[in-house]
């Protein structure tokens, strides 16, 4: 139990993602925030940490065979999931929820006119978040790919342009933080995708899709920040012939 309370909140989801429903439950960011401990972040929100390792501990006691195990997949495999699963969600989504809250800014606007910040939002996110998946899809996933080709060969790459796997991992989470605020701030201002009572049908799966697109996010960002990431930067130590990298900055 003790061990449990110094432990990483986004390792504690690594290792077992039922684990999630908990530290979403408490308002814990499991994802962005997850080199947090049980500790810091109990201290940070005002929670017992008994309480919170209890919850925990109920539900990683029990065996649950048909849970996804992420964190044993090879890396290159879990890159392809990310990349057909999460960002293919996330480009088809995008201009399904722009097209409605497009709508609900017109027609209900004048009367809601939280609405409008919500769009302006989202629309920044779907900018960024489609720059951003670009990027891993052209510069990281392909390296990752590389490393573990070579670690498979058991032979060496070269160095890759951006110095060190690092580089544009530290980008890429810097991004997730980014996003993650964002998403805060639409959550807050739709009372946790919480339609008015006399909302029409387009308000309420707008709400839903919203609410859906987070949680998603959050998944996406957690495989990434908590699995993929510090994983790559471990293998890169056995796979990349050391050079002087002092000379390459990020880009």
């Amino acid at each position: 139990m003790k061990t449990l309370g110094k432990t990483q909140v986004g390792q504690i989801v690594a290792r077992d993602y039922r684990t999630a429903i908990v530290f979403s439950k408490n308002e814990i960011d499991f994802c962005c925030k997850g080199h947090r401990t049980i500790e810091e972040v109990c201290q940070k929100k005002g929670i017992e940490v008994e309480y919170l390792l209890d919850s925990l501990n109920e539900i990683l006691i029990k065996k649950d065979n048909t849970a996804i195990d992420y964190h044993s997949w090879p890396l290159d495999l879990l890159a392809d999931y990310i990349e057909k699963t999460h960002h293919k969600y996330v480009e088809e989504n995008i201009p399904i929820l722009v097209q409605y809250l497009s709508k609900l800014c017109k027609v209900h606007g004048e009367r809601r006119p939280e609405l409008f910040e919500i769009n302006d939002l989202f629309i920044g996110a779907a900018g960024e978040l489609t720059q951003h998946m670009k990027k891993e899809e052209i510069i990281l996933f392909p390296f990752i790919r590389k490393m573990m080709k070579n670690l498979e060969e058991h032979t060496k790459v070269q160095p890759p342009h951006f110095g060190t796997v690092e580089n544009p991992i530290s980008m890429m989470m810097k991004e997730h933080d980014n996003e993650g605020e964002r998403f805060r701030k639409i959550a807050a201002l739709s009372e946790n995708y919480t339609p008015p009572e006399d909302a029409c049908t387009t308000y309420r799966v707008a709400y839903s899709l919203l609410k859906e697109f987070e949680q998603d996010l959050h998944l996406h960002i957690h495989l990434e920040n908590n699995i993929l990431f510090p994983k790559a930067v471990e293998i890169e130590k056995q796979t990349v012939k050391k050079t002087d990298v002092s000379s390459f900055t990020e880009e």
